[in-house]
Parts: structure tokens; C-alpha cells; sequence
């Protein structure tokens, strides 16, 4: 390979597949932590609705009502709790996707400016 080519190859790496490839890594890193605080988030909300619906179902008398209807209020709170945390998470992991792809755009025009 020529010295010309050998310098073309670099740059194309340096300037193109390097960055694409840290990019998609960081892609990547992003969607695996946003599904899996949303599976996360799905269980939850799916194992708090199952056990109002069972106890929903034990109902047997006006005791197990009145004791179902105040598990729900507090349920409910829980829920909203849960949902406000989540939605959080959510936020902060966009926040550092967007901050980590704005360094790695940074650090691009840096490295495109050192070498030309």
C-alpha cells in the first residue's frame, strides 16, 4: 500500500469509522439502558395491577372490601411514585445520551481539525 493510500485509509477512519462506530456504541449503550428501565418500569406497573386484581378477587365480605378500597388508595400512590421516578430516569439517560453525543461531536471536529 502507498504511502498516499495508507494516509487516505487513516483519514477515512479518523475522520469517518471512528466516529460512527464510537457513535453507534454509544447508541447502543442508550437504547439497552431505555429498555431495560422500561421493562423495569412494565413489571412493576404489572405486578402492582395483578395483586389489586387478586385482592380485588378475595374480596369476600365488607371487611375484605373496605381493605381492598384502602390497599388501592395507597397503590395508587405508589403507582404515581413509581411513575414520577421512572419518568425521571428516562430523562436523565436522554440527558447523558445527549451529552455524551455532544462530546463525541466535539472531540470530531477536533480530531477533523487536526487532521487537515
Amino acid at each position: 500500500m502507498s504511502k498516499t493510500q495508507e494516509k487516505a485509509t487513516q483519514q477515512l477512519e479518523s475522520l469517518f469509522f471512528a466516529p460512527a462506530r464510537a457513535y453507534g456504541a454509544l447508541s447502543l449503550e442508550y437504547y439497552e439502558k431505555l429498555l431495560s428501565a422500561q421493562f423495569d418500569a412494565f413489571r412493576s406497573y404489572s405486578d402492582l395491577t395483578l395483586a389489586q386484581a387478586r385482592a380485588w378477587v378475595d374480596v369476600k365480605d365488607s371487611e375484605g372490601l373496605k381493605q381492598v378500597v384502602e390497599t388501592q388508595q395507597k397503590v395508587v400512590k405508589e403507582f404515581g411514585e413509581r411513575l414520577q421516578g421512572d419518568t425521571k430516569k428516562v430523562v436523565d439517560l436522554s440527558q447523558e445520551f445527549l451529552q455524551k453525543g455532544q462530546q463525541l461531536a466535539e472531540q470530531n471536529v477536533k480530531s477533523a481539525s487536526a487532521t487537515k
